[in-house]
């Protein structure tokens, strides 16, 4: 049941609009149908990505005054309600970015499910509108073959990771005792996320195809572009006040 709702309103429209692409594509180039299709759905994803990654900014501006009021002494429900306080003065919610992500996590997955099963419109899956495509260039602008393995595109899904990682808001920690579990905590993940997943993204993309890594590539980099603006919106709005 699951499997089936799945297709019907992810995977098979997904693989349709690739074969659509594909097909208006001069040269059948697959590689540009990959992109396109990449940063299409990032686009519509624009405005949940767009806010999960204020909230994130937002929380990090706010980190300062956070571990002021942990380390005013004051009690714990004391600590709640000037919390409560300094987000509504701010218009935060510390839960919305969890909840946007959540809600991108299964669009964004079969994207990549697309990828990582291999370009194939002939499974009987094409909407009657939609024809299998008459040229099917896997070869990407001449150069990579992106149905096989590619180090290249692998390495560059590694150092695209590293770059998304590398701009995301740093996580507010909390001024509990020094070297705390939640402060080692928040610095080990941003430490794995920044210089250990992009390794690992790297052998996956290289482990199944050029596709998935090219899809990867392109999904960093739009992240990177939108993670930049957020920031300097945030901190003109910050010259501003």
């Amino acid at each position: 049941m699951l499997s089936h709702i799945w297709n019907i309103v992810l995977y098979d429209p997904l693989v349709n609009a690739l074969a659509f692409l594909v097909s208006v594509i001069p040269g059948g180039d697959v590689g540009i149908a990959v992109i396109i299709l990449t940063l299409f759905v990032k686009i519509i994803l624009f405005p949940l990505s767009q806010k999960s990654i204020e909230s994130q900014a937002e929380m990090s501006i706010l980190s300062p005054e956070l571990n002021k009021i942990k380390a005013g002494g004051a009690s714990k429900e004391e600590q709640a309600k000037q919390t409560f306080e300094l987000y509504k003065k701010h218009k935060v919610n510390p839960f919305s970015g969890c909840l946007l992500v959540l809600i991108q996590i299964p669009i964004i997955f079969a994207l990549y499910y697309v990828f990582f099963k291999g370009i194939n419109f002939e499974s009987g899956i094409l909407y009657s509108f939609i024809h299998i495509p008459e040229n099917i260039n896997m070869i990407f602008l001449g150069i990579l073959d992106i149905s096989k393995k590619s180090i290249i595109l692998a390495i560059l899904a590694g150092v695209s990771q590293y770059l998304q990682a590398y701009y995301m808001p740093k996580p507010n920690v909390s001024s509990g005792a020094p070297g705390g579990f939640a402060e080692s905590f928040a610095k080990n993940m941003h430490m794995q996320m920044k210089y250990i997943f992009p390794f690992v993204v790297a052998f996956i993309a290289y482990s199944i195809s050029g596709a998935v890594a090219l899809y990867w590539i392109t999904s960093n980099l739009f992240m990177v572009g939108q993670q930049i603006y957020v920031k300097k919106e945030k901190n003109f709005k910050m010259v501003v006040k």
